[in-house]
Order: structure tokens, then sequence, then C-alpha cells
């Protein structure tokens, strides 16, 4: 007997779909089947639309499958499936509604009002429909009907436990929806489902309002804790699991990933090597993203995929750089090689901007991803300290993938004491700073790599200056001090020209 119980502790029981991919991966694989479940959140989260897909899946299968409507009618829900390309086809739907229309004499004995019946009837109801179709999913379209029919809190309690007692004996997954018009969150609901899933809809000061879902309670699943954002787009909802970089460890070769440029890999001690990240550091049009681009067409050179993610830069604006600069950027966008894709900050969750980062990766292949710029990416965030944790685990997942990652910060400012607006410098590997400054009536560039933890690199402050040929740095400016600081002084006599078209500074 001790034998045969120990055994089958260790037998784990099949998970059935949800419906929707990405809630099966935060559940570790679906949800247990023949238990109750509760969906709940207020009236725009996306209840109904989940609850459809979770039906759909089971009609895909081969499943009886029965939504019961307390709160719409069929053809509402007609509608929504229509919109996002679906067919209720073996679906069945149960009206516990008036329907729009005059009453059919055919459906007089199955569509009832809720306020013209007493709670009892209505739960008989809904239990007859069951027993007579057997279903293997069940969806209770909404639990606030049963709540305001139930006038107290113990009687509505005693009903949703006979539902769930009922069900216990019928092989049966039920969902449960609930909207939240109580004046107090239901934990007696929470205590009686098998496992509870939340949705939210939370409005910004500008830019579409964001969604997010977090698993609040699953018995005998291990899920993945926190905030998720999804979105509600043509063909249901589509959710983003929270990124764990500990989860995407891979092995990779240990080694330099070329500019292009042999002058900047020198001051680098032979490049930037795989699985590291760099941030670009100076004020607006200095360079940093003429850099950053010269690392793209490296990798497209090499036949490697290199993504761009643009936040403040159009399509177009790039494309005309790398024109200037004699790179042949276009010839590597048809080819697929470089991906350049624009961001709106105000509509892209920051859920959804590190999904399709991950795609990138394991999808596409991509071997160097180009964050340009911090500073647009800061908008999509409600706040800074979100910024730096969720970069921390991003820089980490790319990096446990061999990722080479260039991030492109602009510093307050163009001249003189400049100041970033948050400090990502100590979860950099490699930190290269671009500067102006004055030298007798002319603006100039310097380049400086201050900070590489991988390995050696050039101290020097150079010169550099962006030309139709690319970037060309200059000797190091020996005769200045204070070049980095933009406010350089004299120190040593002046340089001539040098060969390559930089003016020595004077």
């Amino acid at each position: 007997m001790t034998e045969r119980f120990e055994e089958a502790e260790f037998v784990d029981p099949p998970r059935i779909s949800s419906g929707v991919a990405g809630l099966d991966t935060i559940l570790d694989g679906g949800l247990d089947e023949n238990r109750l479940y509760l969906y709940e959140g207020r009236p725009g989260t996306g209840k109904t639309t989940i609850a459809l897909q979770f039906l759909l899946e089971g009609v895909r299968q081969g499943e009886r499958v029965l939504y019961i409507t307390l709160s719409e009618t069929e053809r509402e829900l007609q509608l929504v499936a229509s919109r996002h390309g679906w067919s209720l086809k073996g679906l069945e739907v149960f009206e516990l509604v008036p329907p729009e229309t005059t009453l059919d004499p055919d459906r007089e004995l199955t569509v009832f009002h809720p306020a013209e019946m007493e709670l009892n009837e209505t739960t008989k109801l809904i239990l007859d429909r069951v027993s007579e179709l057997n279903p293997k999913r069940v969806v209770i379209d909404s639990l606030s009907e049963l709540r305001l029919l139930a006038h107290s809190p113990l009687r509505y309690r005693r009903q949703v436990l006979a539902l769930k007692h009922f069900f216990t004996s019928r092989q049966c997954t039920v969902i449960l929806l609930d909207d939240l018009s109580s004046q107090q969150n239901d934990l007696q609901l929470h205590s009686i489902s098998h496992g509870v899933v939340l949705l939210e809809q939370v409005a910004i000061d500008f830019g579409a309002e964001r969604r997010r879902m977090r698993v609040v309670k699953m018995r005998g699943i291990k899920f993945r804790g926190g905030y998720h954002d999804f979105t509600i787009e043509k063909g249901g909802l589509h959710i983003f699991p929270r990124l764990i970089a500990a989860e995407h460890h891979q092995s990779f070769d240990d080694e330099f990933t070329s500019s292009g440029n042999k002058e900047i890999d020198d001051m680098l001690g032979g490049g930037l090597e795989r699985g590291t990240n760099a941030l670009f550091l100076g004020a607006a049009g200095v360079g940093k993203s003429s850099l950053a681009l010269t690392y793209a067409l490296a990798a497209a050179n090499r036949g490697e995929h290199a993504v761009i993610y643009a936040f403040d830069e159009g399509r177009g604006t790039l494309q005309a750089r790398a024109r200037n600069l004699g790179f042949d950027l276009q010839t590597h966008l048809d080819s697929g090689l470089i991906r350049l894709q624009q961001i709106d900050p105000a509509e892209l969750s920051p859920g959804e901007f590190t999904a399709n980062v991950q795609k990138s990766v394991e999808v596409d292949g991509a071997r160097v991803v180009v964050i340009d710029s911090l500073n647009g990416y800061m908008n999509a965030m409600p706040d800074e300290r979100f910024l730096v944790l969720q970069m921390h685990e991003l820089l980490t997942y790319l990096g446990q993938r061999g990722v080479l990652t260039i991030l492109v910060l602009a510093q307050h400012g163009l001249v003189g004491p400049l100041e970033a607006p948050l400090d990502l410098s100590y979860l950099s590997d490699s930190v290269i700073m671009l500067r102006y400054f004055e030298v007798q009536g002319t603006v100039r560039r310097a380049i400086s790599v201050v900070k590489k933890r991988s390995g050696r690199h050039e101290h020097s402050v150079r010169e550099f200056r962006l030309s139709d040929n690319g970037i060309k740095l200059g000797p190091p400016t020996l005769e200045f001090t204070g070049v980095l600081a933009g406010s350089p002084y004299f120190s040593a006599a002046p340089v001539t020209s040098s060969a390559d078209g930089n003016d020595g500074a004077r």
C-alpha cells in the first residue's frame, strides 16, 4: 500500500492547453484538467476573449465545450469571435440573458433572465445543461450575476461550492469569469478555485493602455510569478511571459566581434567579445548611432544576422546616415541579414519588446543587437527602477546566448559638463564615451574606452571624424587635457595634420 502510494505521488497528471501559448509557458505546460479556475479582471481586460480561446482549443482537440453566459448574448459573442477571425462552430452557447431580438418560440425553454429567477433555479438550469451536454470544457460568464442573485455572501459561497462539487464529479475543466464588481476582493473564490489568473488594464499618461496579467494562485503547478504584459490583437490574447535569463543559458565560442574598423578594434584590445554588451555614451549627434551601425554592418559582412531597434530615428534617417558614411546598408536590409525595426515607445510595452528581442535571437539567429537608444526605451517604462531591472535581465539573457549587445544612451547637453538620464554603466561590460570639444572656434569629436571588463584596452583619448569612408580615428590628443570634460586646455606643443586627413589639435 505504501509503495503504491509513493509511486502515485510521482505520476504527473496530463496537462491541457489554456488556448494561449504564453499562458501555457507561464504555467510550465498548461492547466491541470478536471479542475475549476477563476479568471478575474475589470471590464475590458480581455476575460471573454481568453475564455473563448480556452474553449476553441477544446474544439480543435475534438472536445465538447460549453459557454454559459449570464452577461452577454450569443450574438455579442459571435461578434467578438468574428473580429478575431474565429468561428464558433462546434462551441455550444447557453444563454441566460434575453436575446436582442424577439424571442424565437423554439428557444423559449432555453432563454432566461437571471433577474427574474431565484439563484437556485439559475444554478439548476446550469447543472441540467451541463448534464445534458456532458462537455469537457465549460466557461461560466460571469459570477457577478450570481453574486447579485445571492443577496448575501454566505448564500453566494454555498452556490459556488455547489457548482464546484458538481463539476468535481464530472470529467470537466471549468473557467469562472469574475469582473470584480464586488466592493472587496472575493478571497473566498480564491480559496475555492484550483487556480486564479488576474487580468489588468493600466492607463498611462500618454499612449495606448497597457495590459498585464498575473497568476495569483495555481495549486500543485510551478508557475512563473510576477506580472506579464499582454496585448489583445486579431487572433486573441498575446501574452509575453516575463523573461528569466537563467533559463536560457547556451554555450558559445568566446571570440572577438569586430567593428569592421581596425582602428576601433585596436582601441578595444582586439574588439568586443561575444556575450558582452557595450554602452555608447555621449551627447546628441556626436556619432554614437554611426558607431553602433558599424557593428551591425560588420556582422552582416561576416554573414551573421543583426537587428537594430530604433526608438528615436526613422528608417529613412538611418539609411541616409549610412549612405553619407559610405555604408551599403540597403543591400543587407534586402538580404535580411540586418533587420531594422522602428519602435514607438508610446505603443509598445516593455514585455512585448523583450519578446521581440527573444524572437530575433532564437528564431532569426541574431548575433548583434543594437538598441538605439535607451532614452527612447525609457519612455516605455513606468519607472526608472523597472528599466534597470528589466535591462539587467535582458542583458544577462543576451550574454548567455552569446549575443553582442550595443546600447546607445544620449547624455543631456552638447558641450561642457554632461549628465546621463540614468546610470547603466555598472551593467555594461564596456563603456565607450564620445564627446564634443572645441579648439580655436572649431567643434571636434573625441572617443575613449573608459571601461572594458573582459580585457585590456587603450586608455588614450582620440579625436575622430565621420567621413564618406566611415569613421576615421586620429592620434591620441596628447597635447590637450580635459577633453572628456568638454573643456580642454592646451598643455603641449601643437602637432601637425595627420596623414589620414584628421587635423591635429592646435
